[in-house]
């Protein structure tokens, strides 16, 4: 049994090891996710993903639905979105995690991962932001600016929040990085 026990804790480093050594810097965050669970970025390793920062009272609000048929739409294709609540612009995200949590459901049916309030301008800018920002060398103006990150994260492109998530310059990028 402590031979069984010893080889399983072995196995247990190795993957661990493995994972942190196929995570992109940009995505190696641990936090929370909006059910206050602790979450990691790296468990996304290796698809492509979409950062996006919202906000449940924004004129680009609507931009939810779009969201989340294109999840659905491409998340067998190994691609994802994680969302990032913020009020920094215009005070329009002042609701709880829970609050946002419910709202997202139940207006628009949201099941891509969201995580804790984040803080987006502020001095110290939440995870992964900074990375984001010094990558594209662009920051959020406002709610709903989007980053696409390729597969192994050495590739990020980054969208105004007038840039829907239908729009044929995003999905054409998009079809791009999950063809690759």
């Amino acid at each position: 049994m402590k031979n069984l026990l010893l080889v399983l804790a072995l196995l247990l480093v190795t993957v661990n090891a493995h994972a942190a050594a196929t995570c992109p810097a940009v995505l190696n965050v641990q936090l929370k996710n909006l059910n206050d669970e602790p979450a990691n970025l790296c468990d996304y390793a290796g698809q492509v993903v979409l950062v996006v920062n919202t906000a449940s009272y924004c004129g680009f609000t609507s931009q939810y639905k779009g969201l989340e048929a294109l999840y659905r739409k491409h998340q067998g294709r190994g691609f994802t979105i994680l969302g990032f609540p913020s009020n920094d612009f215009g005070q329009q995200e002042p609701g709880s995690n829970k609050e946002i949590a419910k709202f997202c459901k139940l207006t628009y049916g949201v099941e891509f991962p969201l995580f804790e309030k984040a803080s987006i301008v502020s001095n110290k800018p939440s995870a992964p932001y900074p990375a984001l920002i010094k990558a594209t060398g662009q920051s959020p103006q406002w709610n709903f600016h989007k980053y696409l990150i390729s597969r192994d994260g050495k590739k990020i492109s980054s969208y105004a929040s007038d840039v829907k998530p239908d729009s044929d310059v995003f999905v054409a990028d998009l079809e791009k990085l999950l063809a690759q």
